[in-house]
């Protein structure tokens, strides 16, 4: 008995101590505690994060960085190299050169995707010997010695921009520009493809817009060295600068490999039967929406092309007398007796200017997709939207004509490049809606490889033949740039009516539906990749700067 009196005793005491305690953790409750000096910062970015990105998983957060770190450093790359890509040209080839190598660029770019395309097979038939990131280090490795190359070349006496001399002869300027050109194809559309294939769709949601952000950010940066260090470290540096970027890019995807490894469901796919390009060219020829979808997504870059060109030449022309050749350089005489070529300085300028135009460009785009795109097209409706770039385009090409100066053209340019980007690619995406898989993957895949690669080169035609006066480019390529203008707004309103036509519930037609010869387990896969594709552009708006367009463009051609 007196033992459990004791032991009442002792409950009683522990019962008063756990009072006690209760006690106090009301007294914490009700006196405020100190909250760490990042306690209320952390808390922002994650509601920050969760509003943008939704309830994240840690795991997919981390894979997510690095996949990004690895999409920065080829965004970067890519746009500091696009920036140096036309003062080299000019300077080793002169400003006439420009056209050409655009026309030069379409065969030598499809040239090199279908060395891509036949990569991939090979690697998907291997058996899961090789695997996907060995492809990506195999075209890292050869665009990092490319680069680094052409760098080491720039500073050779003869072959470099220390000869003053341009002339169309000089071949490093040609495989400057082809190479980056290829670039832009191959590796973004091969990342893409490593992307889509071991990121989960569910995942995807969540990680692809933080992805792109990461692109959109390199994208600014790159031109921005260029701006900030051309004058300073000189051309042939700063060109090796984004050399180094090959490197860092495969170091990040090696560490992504190491940490997660790689989905093995792709390695057993079965290869399937391949679209291929008169499938495409087929549907193209027999339905006139299809033609609408076209005229749209490709026509619009004569004009970008021919006030591109335009901005070249005034450029060059503008910086050679504000760093006009001296008595005693290599550049004095170049040209014949009182025909000087640019001065290092000029060069030097040239290619600053470049990288303020792809900064000004990358980050208007940017903003344009953060705040207005999704706006406009709630506010005026797909019909109006379709008819705003081609009017902007018109008034643009008017404005160019009548008032021909380098800041016109730059800012002309900049408006064009960021509203289509932001505004034109996000509506001829939705003009696909009332189609079947059939053209979103056999007819657009033509369409988007070889149709504005196309147009690019007939805009590169025009500017080509009139690349002999500034003034004759002005007056007669805007020509052109109107007469294209005036078709787009016609086309854009047909489309319109279409659109509306095909998705109305009365009147619902699927374009290409009785031309669907594709079987079960495809159309589920062309589903899982419609829904994947439709999360990126929700994310990007396709403001990953042009160059991540022509990438996704290529993924699906290297799908099929």
């Amino acid at each position: 008995d007196e033992e459990c009196e004791l032991d009442d005793d002792d409950d009683d005491e522990s019962d008063l101590e756990l009072d006690d305690d209760d006690d106090d953790d009301d007294e914490d409750e009700l006196i405020p505690t100190k909250k760490s000096s990042t306690y209320y910062v952390e808390k922002f970015f994650k509601k920050l994060m969760r509003q943008l990105y939704g309830d994240m998983d840690l795991k997919d957060l981390a894979k997510s960085l690095t996949l990004s770190a690895t999409l920065f450093f080829l965004i970067g790359g890519y746009w500091l190299l696009r920036s140096l890509k036309d003062p080299v040209l000019t300077s080793l080839c002169g400003v006439q050169a420009i056209p050409k190598a655009k026309m030069l660029s379409v065969v030598i770019v499809l040239g090199v995707v279908t060395i891509y395309n036949k990569c991939i097979d090979f690697v998907e038939g291997s058996g899961g010997k090789y695997e996907m990131h060995h492809l990506f280090y195999a075209f890292g490795t050869f665009y990092f010695f490319m680069f680094a190359g052409i760098a080491y070349l720039l500073t050779d006496s003869e072959m470099g921009l220390a000869n003053a001399v341009p002339s169309e002869s000089r071949v490093l300027g040609w495989v400057s520009y082809c190479t980056i050109e290829s670039f832009g194809s191959v590796m973004v559309s091969l990342f893409w493809s490593f992307v889509n294939s071991n990121v989960s769709l569910e995942a995807a949601k969540s990680t692809y817009g933080f992805i792109v952000a990461a692109a959109q950010v390199g994208s600014i940066i790159g031109p921005t060295i260029v701006t900030m260090y051309s004058t300073t470290w000189g051309i042939p540096t700063v060109y090796f600068v984004g050399s180094l970027c090959m490197l860092i890019l495969q170091g990040t995807m090696y560490t992504y490999i190491s940490v997660y490894g790689t989905s093995t469901s792709t390695s057993a796919k079965k290869k399937k039967d391949k679209a291929g390009v008169l499938e495409g060219l087929h549907l193209f020829m027999k339905y006139n929406y299809i033609k609408g979808i076209f005229a749209i997504s490709c026509l619009f870059m004569i004009i970008v092309t021919i006030i591109d060109y335009t901005l070249k030449v005034l450029a060059r022309d503008h910086f050679d007398a504000e760093f006009p050749c001296q008595p005693g350089e290599n550049c004095f005489d170049a040209l014949g007796p009182g025909n000087h070529s640019l001065s290092v300085d000029a060069q030097q300028h040239f290619a600053q200017f470049m990288g303020m135009f792809g900064q000004a460009t990358n980050t208007l785009s940017f903003l344009l997709s953060l705040l207005g795109t999704n706006a406009v097209i709630r506010f005026l409706g797909l019909k109006k939207t379709l008819l705003l770039f081609p009017s902007l385009c018109l008034c643009v090409i008017l404005f160019v004509r009548f008032n021909p100066s380098l800041y016109v053209a730059f800012g002309a340019m900049m408006l064009l490049k960021a509203c289509s980007y932001a505004l034109n690619n996000p509506t001829k995406e939705l003009l696909y809606q009332p189609t079947s898989s059939a053209v979103k993957y056999k007819a657009k895949s033509w369409i988007d490889i070889f149709g504005a690669r196309g147009s690019k080169a007939l805009g590169s035609v025009v500017t080509n033949y009139y690349s002999y006066s500034a003034v004759a480019l002005v007056s007669n390529g805007s020509l052109v740039g109107i007469i294209v203008a005036v078709f787009l707004i016609w086309n854009a309103s047909f489309m319109g009516k279409k659109f509306e036509e095909y998705t109305n519930e009365d009147t619902a037609y699927i374009v290409g539906g009785e031309d669907e010869v594709v079987d079960a387990r495809e159309v589920v896969s062309m589903e899982l990749a419609i829904k994947t594709d439709d999360e990126i552009s929700d994310a990007e708006q396709d403001t990953s700067c042009g160059v991540e367009e022509e990438g996704q463009n290529a993924v699906e051609e290297s799908k099929r």
